[in-house]
């Protein structure tokens, strides 16, 4: 079997609500989904989704080779860009080339992914999380209603702006999550915002009046020893790692002992997934993998490798003309038959619709840091649906 080609199409994902976080929101609720279809003189053809950057740099170290070589063609890839680095965007072209490189790898042996990686169980336990922080208290007690209806016993707040509002709204998620738990697991997601006497003075007041499971991304995600300090400051674990990209920026974390959670960005791909859950697992350390929607091929994963603790599950849709094989239920995902990493695209319905203003950089979206992060005094008094800080 050799690789032939590949194609380029952009679908998007209509989340229903405004998603985003402390640094900013997409009103519209509507994001671009990348796609990559690489092809096989075979005719067996693979899906990646996550991004298009760099994607005609990598293809070609890919072409004209045998697309079951995954790991071999992963580090290929790396290679190709190597003076230039790997870091950032291009990391999430390699990452959807990877997710279709597994995709074509698991449709060969017939096989559904989670199946091909050796895990005996289509069970992935999941955690609910809303990117709510523009949601008003109604809105997000109806999400995590909804998730408490699939069984979901956990849940992560978007917050960092105020100490009183968080407490209330980690309350509402609580609340709606206690019909499955008498004690759910409720988290907080930061956003890179803080600096670390921020993070221990906010975290501290929270932990004054409720359990905290863990604090995620509280300072920059390059910070190891003021991650360090944190999590020997407070009680909640500290969770982090979602937006490295590449194993080697996980190394200060370990070494500092900065990380009680590890999190992986599902776009940056399967094979890197792997690779950071083992060198967690190595470490006696559980991995998170962040972001499943429209990148499912990271919970077969995830189902694959010994440490997993939970997968954050952001909403039970699919993107427009595309078909995923799972189910979220017993507050997980269920992991469907259908071999390869269990997507299945509709061309001309994406086609015909285009992505056209879907993005995730919208002018005060969460992809663009704010300017004041970080550098603040006090915590900010205005609404916490105020994208600026």
């Amino acid at each position: 079997m050799k690789i032939t080609g590949y194609r380029c199409i952009s679908s998007f994902h209509d989340w229903g609500r405004p998603v985003g976080d402390v640094n900013g929101y997409v009103e519209a609720g509507i994001t671009e989904v990348p796609i990559v279809i690489l092809e096989t003189d075979e005719g067996i053809s693979g899906v990646g989704t996550g991004s298009h950057q760099d994607v005609d740099k990598l293809f070609t170290v890919l072409e004209g080779k045998d697309p079951r070589a995954v790991t071999s063609l992963y580090d290929s890839m790396l290679s190709r860009v190597f003076k230039a680095g790997h870091s950032g965007a291009t990391f999430g072209g390699i990452g959807t080339l990877d997710m279709a490189l597994w995709d074509i790898k698991a449709k060969a042996a017939g096989q559904p992914l989670w199946q091909l990686l050796g895990s005996g169980d289509r069970f992935v336990a999941g955690y609910a999380s809303g990117l709510d922080i523009a949601l008003d208290d109604e809105r997000l007690a109806g999400f995590y209603d909804d998730m408490a209806a699939r069984g979901f016993t956990s849940g992560k707040l978007k917050g960092g702006r105020d100490i009183a509002t968080d407490i209330r709204r980690l309350d509402i998620v609580a609340d709606a999550l206690h019909r499955n738990a008498p004690n759910p697991a409720v988290m907080l997601d930061a956003n890179e915002s803080w600096n670390l006497k921020q993070a221990v003075r906010y975290v501290s007041a929270i932990e004054a009046v409720r359990d905290l499971t863990w604090i995620e991304e509280p300072l920059r995600r390059w910070d190891a020893q003021g991650h360090a300090r944190l999590t020997n400051a407070v009680r909640a674990a500290v969770a982090t790692g979602e937006n490295l990209t590449g194993l080697e920026q996980y190394a200060p974390l370990f070494d500092a002992g900065a990380v009680d959670v590890v999190q992986a960005g599902s776009v940056w791909g399967v094979t890197h997934f792997l690779r950071v859950a083992y060198a967690a697992h190595s470490r006696g350390l559980p991995v998170s993998p962040v972001g499943l929607t429209a990148n499912a091929s990271v919970a077969h994963a995830a189902a694959a490798v010994p440490n997993h603790l939970s997968a954050e599950v952001q909403d039970l849709g699919a993107p427009h003309g595309c078909t995923i094989d799972v189910e979220y239920a017993d507050g997980g995902i269920v992991l469907g038959d259908t071999p390869g990493v269990g997507i299945t695209i509709d061309e001309k319905e994406i086609t015909a619709k285009g992505a056209d203003g879907a993005s995730w950089l919208a002018a005060g979206g969460p992809h663009v840091r704010s300017p004041r992060a970080g550098l603040r005094l006090v915590p900010d008094q205005a609404s916490a649906r105020t994208p600026a800080l």
